[in-house]
């Protein structure tokens, strides 16, 4: 399987916010995005006109990137978004949230989307009482998260949540029982539970063409 084994330092850089790629790191003096704020490249601090489309591009690699998918894998989860009931770009964000890495990020699980990615397919969660090594697995309403009972004595799980909860919060579309490592999927996310600063329509407007 294809994945991005470039700097993800640069990530944030080229898209001119955090993305958090490296959980703790980036809340230090250490971040690459507070030393060098301006896109990587020989011409990185240039500035130069923005076209309409490139605002569209850019959205919708902040946004791919983000949630850690590849190309493919976005452009399909558009497509879900887009055939579902309702507005599609709020279907996409709905559709990212519940992405299992992304929930278990969330909760604080682990301490970045890639962490939970690795987590995932290495299998330390358990979804209504079944294994589940699929990053991509999309959460229901009334799902039932939980860390493998072998792996709730590892001392980075409880760190992690208590540096979601101080940093991020954790989502109120999510009920965490902390003291056991589990979860249960209180509604689907909303619009306005998403953290990410995140401009949708542009990647609606950049699809439809």
């Amino acid at each position: 399987m294809a994945r991005y084994t470039e700097s993800v330092c640069k990530i944030c850089r080229r898209e001119g916010m955090k993305l958090f790629f490296k959980a703790e790191r980036c809340y230090t003096d250490k971040c690459a995005f507070d030393r060098r704020s301006y896109a990587p490249g020989q011409h990185g601090q240039a500035r130069g006109k923005v076209s309409e489309y490139a605002l569209q591009l850019r959205e919708k690699q902040k946004v791919k990137r983000t949630y850690g998918l590849m190309e493919g894998q976005f452009r399909n989860t558009f497509a879900d978004a887009d055939r579902a009931r309702g507005i599609t770009g709020e279907n996409l964000i709905s559709m990212l949230e519940r992405r299992l890495d992304n929930v278990v990020y969330r909760l604080g699980f682990a301490g970045s989307r890639s962490e939970a990615r690795m987590m995932v397919t290495h299998g330390y969660y358990r979804v209504n009482g079944r294994k589940v090594d699929i990053p991509s697995f999309r959460v229901k309403q009334n799902d039932i998260i939980e860390v493998a009972e072998k792996r709730k004595k590892e001392a980075r799980l409880a760190d992690n949540i208590k540096s979601a909860e101080s940093r991020h919060g954790i989502p109120e579309w999510l009920s965490l029982d902390k003291d056991n490592f589990k979860a249960t999927v209180a509604r689907l996310p909303r619009r306005d539970d998403t953290t990410l600063p995140m401009h949708e329509q542009l990647i609606v407007e950049l699809y439809s063409k």
